[in-house]
């Protein structure tokens, strides 16, 4: 019981890093040590979980399938996406900058942690970080193509960015803003919209099935590298948080939705002058630090599990 209330808080914590654009829900599934378990746990739905049933019946599927461990951190993330997402997103609206400092302290102490899993350290891991690097830049910028997809959008929507949001460091939710879907999936769940969380539903268990299957062959053939790859893409989402900017650029999305396209990275005092906004400076570091401890301290807490089979 114990385990299941702290999966659920657990969940609910990676549900709300997932309504933020520029946070992924798989930072906090890292620095709460049940990434490695959730990717395997993921990838163990498909045709052996028929073998498992029908060998040892409803308890050798609940065993296959992990459910202990899914059910409650599934449960966290949905009562999250329906209550802590709004508070979320209000605070994204009224306060933005303190907002991103926290996470921006938070995501940047992630790469730290995700860093202290690596047991070897090659010269040639460099390769991994700058693909990293190069893969969290250049993702929001195809995104806007995906509106080719028509009718089938967020069916590609929900694939990509389930397959982000299991990322550390790569935002499921800033593709989708950069796909101009953001605003309509927030509004889709917020109403229960039936036939838009069908269809978005469908696209997320379409990526999940596929891409956790990639992520555990990784994991198992590349362990230390792909992490490598991982600190890559937190290193390069950290811009998308950087709570001193200014938007130069954006396009308008189909539901005349803002879709940013670039910004300028400010000084704390630029900020203030060239917007007029108040920099909220000491309280802006006081929370980045906040986010910086709090993932340290979990981090210690929750070293990295893994599950190989």
């Amino acid at each position: 019981m114990k385990r299941a209330l702290a999966l659920f808080f657990k969940g609910a914590g990676m549900g709300a890093a997932d309504a933020v654009p520029g946070v992924s829900g798989g930072t906090i599934a890292f620095v709460t040590g049940i990434y490695e378990e959730l990717i395997f746990t993921i990838r163990r739905f498909g045709p052996d979980a028929f073998g498992a049933w029908r060998r040892h019946g409803m308890a050798g599927l609940v065993e296959h399938l992990n459910l202990a461990f899914l059910v409650p951190l599934v449960a966290g993330i949905l009562a999250s996406l329906i209550s802590v997402a709004h508070l979320v997103t209000y605070l994204l609206d009224a306060h933005a900058v303190l907002l991103n400092a926290f996470f921006f302290g938070l995501v940047a102490a992630s790469a730290i942690v995700v860093r202290r899993q690596i047991e070897s350290w090659h010269w040639w891991y460099i390769l991994p970080l700058f693909v990293g690097l190069l893969l969290a830049q250049a993702l929001p910028a195809v995104m806007p193509l995906m509106a080719g997809f028509g009718d089938l959008v967020l069916v590609a929507g929900g694939a990509i960015a389930i397959s982000a949001m299991l990322l550390p460091g790569v935002s499921g939710s800033f593709l989708l803003l950069a796909m101009g879907l953001y605003g309509t999936v927030m509004e889709g769940i917020k109403s229960f919209d039936i036939m838009l969380i069908l269809q978005f539903g469908t696209g997320c268990a379409l990526g999940l099935f596929f891409f956790s299957r990639l992520l555990a062959w990784l994991f198992r053939h590349f362990h230390d590298l792909t992490l490598q790859l991982l600190v890559g893409f937190i290193i390069g989402s950290l811009p998308l948080l950087w709570p001193w900017r200014e938007l130069v650029s954006y396009r308008l999305g189909p539901d005349e939705q803002m879709i940013p396209l670039d910004y300028r990275y400010l000084l704390p005092g630029d900020y203030a002058s060239l917007t007029g906004d108040s920099a909220q400076l000491l309280p802006g570091l006081l929370l980045m630090a906040l986010g910086l401890l709090l993932v340290l301290m979990v981090g210690e807490r929750y070293p990295l599990s893994s599950e190989k089979d």
